[in-house]
């Protein structure tokens, strides 16, 4: 699968600007003493959904219109953002969207989901669980199956890279999460579109490190389990061509555990006042686990997403 060129990237902006409009990014004087250089951070928590995942659905959605494509509507699998994209993006393109969530999954990112207009399956017991069964309903309804890993998709979130880097000082690095990769390849698309030298530092958690191994294999390797309050992390089985393109573009792929996650969140919320779900705080967490890393030069971190319970907010918030 190629990277989309900067022409691309750009188109999709143009499609994407209208409904996103270009999120903040700021260098927050706290988060700078908390890593010992200036750091500046891509706010994706303040898209129309919380998330960077909008992007991706959006495109993605305006794509199937271009072309002409008919179906009785899309169904895909998610813990959340990936599934308010694509309710969104079905709302504003009217196509009908159904969505497959494990049990157990995020109720706000249900209720989110819902009141976007999806019908929701709840449905197995992890994401893989869940995507087997929106698989099944494609088969089985007539639905196009979307998976969180397509071209459309990764050239959508390129948009946001291509933001952050022609609006941030040179960064020598970008830390930032990989769900199933849409958004570290969105930055090497972007970054490589305007013939930077930026590393791009994917991070992962501990309990669901299968890109992480796969990335150091050069092959595919699932996991049995993909455990990480991280919900947007909790992959278990990589996509092919995103390790592919993460294997050549990306610096490294690092691992975060638990209590790096948790004291991320802590840390975007005491510094900057802003809501980091664990998979939105984990390029915070990597890049603090890297502290010792560019000294002295500018970083860049992405903020991919607000959307955590409350419940659950409140727990982490309490304990530190």
């Amino acid at each position: 699968m190629p990277l989309p060129t900067l022409p691309e990237i750009e188109a999709a902006a143009a499609v994407i600007r209208p409904h996103c409009p270009p999120t903040p990014q700021y260098a927050w004087p706290l988060l700078a003493a908390r890593a010992g250089r200036e750091v500046w951070v891509k706010h994706e928590n303040h898209t129309p959904i919380g998330a960077f995942k909008l992007r991706g659905g959006l495109y993605y959605l305006h794509c199937l219109r271009a072309a002409g494509v008919a179906c009785a509507g899309l169904v895909s699998a998610t813990r959340g953002n990936h599934g308010q994209s694509l309710a969104l993006a079905g709302r504003i393109f009217a196509r009908p969207v159904t969505i497959v969530v494990p049990h157990g999954n995020s109720r706000e990112k249900n209720a989110a989901m819902r009141a976007l207009g999806a019908r929701l399956i709840e449905a197995g017991n992890d994401f893989e669980d869940a995507r087997q069964v929106a698989d099944e309903l494609a088969r089985t309804e007539g639905l196009r199956f979307v998976s969180p890993f397509e071209p459309e998709l990764v050239c959508g979130v390129a948009t946001y890279g291509l933001e952050f880097f022609r609006h941030s000082p040179p960064l020598a690095a970008v830390y930032v999460g990989v769900g199933m990769g849409s958004g570290a390849c969105g930055l090497i698309a972007a970054r490589d579109a305007l013939g930077l030298a930026t590393d791009i530092v994917g991070v992962v958690a501990a309990g669901a490190p299968a890109y992480a191994l796969s990335f150091s294999a050069g092959e595919i390797v699932c996991t049995p389990r993909a455990e990480t309050l991280a919900d947007g992390l909790a992959c278990r089985t990589p996509a092919p061509a995103a390790v592919a393109l993460l294997r050549a573009g990306a610096a490294r792929l690092v691992q975060v555990s638990e209590a790096e996650i948790t004291h991320a969140m802590r840390a975007y919320y005491t510094d900057t006042h802003n809501l980091a779900e664990g998979a939105g705080a984990a390029g915070l967490a990597g890049l603090l686990q890297e502290r010792a890393r560019y000294e002295g030069r500018p970083v860049g971190v992405v903020l991919s997403g607000g959307n955590v319970d409350a419940a659950t907010f409140a727990a982490i918030l309490s304990a530190a």
